[in-house]
């Protein structure tokens, strides 16, 4: 019996079989054992190995770095009658845990009572991180390179040279736009400017006029006079009670530098955790997250320790304009309402155009311009006013996004603030030159301030004009809570800075922003071929391909191979179950990489068992189920918001990834993944349409999230919204 060696990794597995008499006798090596190698001890699902030599087969596989046990044993079946199985003499084989193992042995069939068969067996084990696994594939040699993780097909890194011919691949037409099917109203083909997807500013739409809010208008009006000290709260920070202390000496910023592999955190040197006034507060007590796991428990912590403003979370948004604000802001709301946070993004322009309206030259962001700089501070109020109102009623975290380039803007929203919340200024800092003319032209494309202008050159020399006015004015955070990203999405690495963050979720914050970046590439999301449980409309379960899903996980090999020709490189994921591993098996030239996380919802005592099934044994519980799909959980199983908690460090890993990923997993788990591309609500997560044998293809890229689906073929499945 062994296990893991390591947690930091996964562990690359490569079993060979070498044998002259095999291809005489007609025999197919087979693999099966314990989860995850093949998943079941039954001889009949016993995984087939692979041909690599005139004598060798070989089976390899990636598996999670925090496994079971795990044993095989090697099975030979006949080629014309697979139900005849030959197990291999002795006990089980342990699978070798150590780094860059080899392990020689032999394996004895006993053929009939008078022949016995020998053959060779190499086990290797490695361990690999999954940042090594995508970064092997890499072209670093002229022409071509074979992958460095052995086990694998080697492929042509020479995008002008065409991959091995897939066998396998076979029954689909070269038009992929043949099967693309209408998508459904979650994720539209059309590009959405990102701002018109926010909060209503609900302050102006129900009165037409500013708020008559006496502290708001007071702090306007300081503001305007010049009567906020800059130095005011950009010096000061909360002391534990709530009070404000002076800056503590020697306070450094913490710098994260971030480059295309594994980053590296730091904590600020300044951060303490008091416990001197640990207490609950039974009037400030908030509503529990709609969330499992480590947010309801962050939920309870933040109910028992910290001031209670700093219960609810303000993110402000800093940085001059076409830095990537809107996109930055959009993507945080997206995952911390996914992780259940209740989360509403606030976009100053917004206000600014309902009232202003929307043919402003550039002279109204001139710093010089009092009536202009006295309008923008305005509706930036209104806006966080509202938020601040939402939050009241029992939001969590809002997200301000806005320029917000000079410190007294800052000093006036944290004023608001004080005593209701926690501030974190976010700042996007970009000095790439491609990327900022990237930006502007398509904020000219896209911003509803220049729908009117004919003239698109017009257009982006006025913008460019607007942009030199913020430049003159624009001071860097340098106070309070703040994370500063500067040149994170060009490409080539950046840097994060980070200063006085603390707690679960601006940590959670933080891990989230490192992995972001703005590079295009398509994610691939199907589920598994029909397996025979879907034919019988069981649940759960760990069983093979049906006849249809084995012809599906052909044609899914060929749409891959078309669809993915041109990249450099791409990545195969799947669950440890082995109708994922099957449905991906026909692909070749690309890693695969075998996800626990990506396992179906665990049924509990109700794996196996058919909906009828647990209608009549189980009343209770399928009514339980039918009442709220969302929060239920299997008895000694998994509730769909188990399931979202243990996606988390796969959407981190998704945003990470800088090249294509074709995800195989399961209803369930498909379902919670694609509610976070399309920002739905966790109540509808239970009711997302995910059919088998269909692709759901995600594009990623700087102007959002689009969506386009291709049906390959047609699929019962007895499962379909149950």
């Amino acid at each position: 019996m062994a296990t893991a060696a390591s947690s930091g990794g996964h562990q690359y597995v490569s079993v060979k079989l070498e044998s002259p008499r095999l291809a005489a006798l007609d025999l197919a090596p087979h693999l099966f054992g314990s989860h995850p190698i093949a998943g079941s001890w039954d001889p009949s699902k016993a995984l087939p190995m692979e041909r690599a030599a005139d004598a060798i087969w070989e089976l390899s596989c990636v598996l999670p770095s925090r496994h079971e046990t795990m044993d095989f044993k090697l099975v030979l079946k006949q080629k014309a009658d697979s139900s005849q199985c030959i197990v291999e003499e002795g006990p089980n084989r342990p699978l070798g845990c150590g780094s860059n193992e080899v392990e020689m042995t032999d394996a004895v069939f006993k053929l009939n009572e008078k022949d016995a068969l020998e053959c060779k067996v190499w086990v290797e084990t490695e361990m690999l991180s999954p940042f090594d696994l995508a970064a092997s594939w890499k072209a670093h040699q002229e022409n071509f390179q074979p992958s460095r993780v052995r086990g694998t097909y080697d492929v042509v890194m020479d995008v002008t040279e065409s991959r091995p011919k897939n066998d396998f691949a076979s029954g689909l037409e070269l038009d992929l736009e043949k099967y693309v099917v209408p998508t459904t109203p979650n994720m539209g083909s059309g590009v959405v400017y990102a701002a018109n997807l926010t909060e209503n500013p609900r302050s102006l739409l129900n009165t037409g006029m500013s708020s008559n809010n006496d502290t708001t208008m007071g702090i306007l009006h300081n503001l305007v006079k010049g009567d906020a000290s800059p130095d005011h709260y950009a010096n000061t920070k909360k002391d534990v009670d709530g009070r404000h202390a002076p800056q503590q000496e020697g306070q450094r910023v913490v710098l994260v530098d971030r480059g295309v592999g594994s980053p590296r955190f730091a904590r600020p040197k300044n951060e303490t955790i008091s416990t001197s006034n640990i207490k609950q507060d039974s009037e400030g007590k908030v509503g529990m997250p709609a969330a499992e796991g480590a947010v309801a428990a962050a939920a309870v912590a933040d109910q028992m320790y910290g001031p209670k403003e700093d219960r609810k979370l303000v993110i402000v948004l800093v940085g001059l304009p076409a830095r990537g604000k809107t996109f930055t802001a959009a993507k945080l709301t997206r995952y911390l309402r996914w992780l259940g946070h209740e989360t509403k993004h606030f976009n100053v322009g917004k206000y600014r155009r309902l009232k202003h309206g929307t043919n402003q030259t550039a002279d109204f962001f001139r710093g010089d311009n009092k009536e202009g700089v006295e309008a923008r501070n305005e509706v930036a109020a209104l806006a966080m006013e509202d938020m601040l109102s939402w939050m009241e009623e029992g939001g969590q975290v809002g997200i301000c996004d806005a320029t917000n380039s000079t410190r007294n803007r800052r000093n006036m929203l944290m004023k608001m603030a004080e005593g209701k919340c926690k501030i974190i200024f976010v700042e996007t800092i970009c000095n790439d030159q491609d990327v900022l003319e990237r930006n502007i032209r398509l904020k000219v494309q896209q911003s509803p301030d220049y729908a009117e202008q004919t003239d698109f050159e017009a257009g982006v020399r006025d913008f460019k004009e607007r942009l030199a006015y913020y430049e003159k004015v624009y001071e860097p955070v340098e106070e309070g809570s703040y994370i500063k990203m500067i040149d994170m999405v060009s490409g080539n690495g950046g840097q994060l800075q980070i200063n006085n963050i603390s707690g679960y979720l601006p940590g959670r914050i933080v891990f989230f922003l490192v992995n972001c970046h703005l590079t295009p590439r398509p994610i691939l999301l199907t589920r598994h071929g029909e397996s025979l449980d879907n034919v019988g409309g069981r649940i759960g379960g760990d069983s093979s391909l049906s006849e249809a899903g084995q012809i599906y996980s052909r044609k899914l090999a060929s749409f891959v191979e078309k669809r993915l020709k041109s990249e450099r490189t791409a990545s195969i994921w799947t669950s440890t179950l082995q109708r994922t591993i099957l449905t991906a098996h026909p692909i070749i030239g690309f890693p695969k990489i075998q996800w626990r996380a990506l396992d179906e919802i665990n049924a509990g005592v109700c794996d196996g068992m058919t909906y009828d099934e647990v209608k009549k044994n189980k009343p209770e519980d399928y009514e339980s189920r039918r009442k709220d799909k969302l929060r239920y959980r299997y008895p000694r199983g998994e509730s769909y918001l188990d399931v979202i908690q243990r996606l988390e460090p796969v959407i981190i890993e998704l945003e990470r990834q800088r090249s294509p990923v074709v995800v195989i997993a399961h209803q369930a788990v498909l379902r919670s993944l694609y509610a976070y591309f399309a920002d739905k609500p966790l109540e509808e997560v239970p009711k997302i349409e995910i059919p088998l044998h269909t692709i759901i293809e995600i594009k990623m890229g700087v102007t959002g999230v689009e969506e386009k689906r291709y049906k390959l073929m047609d699929a019962v499945n007895p499962t379909a919204g149950i």
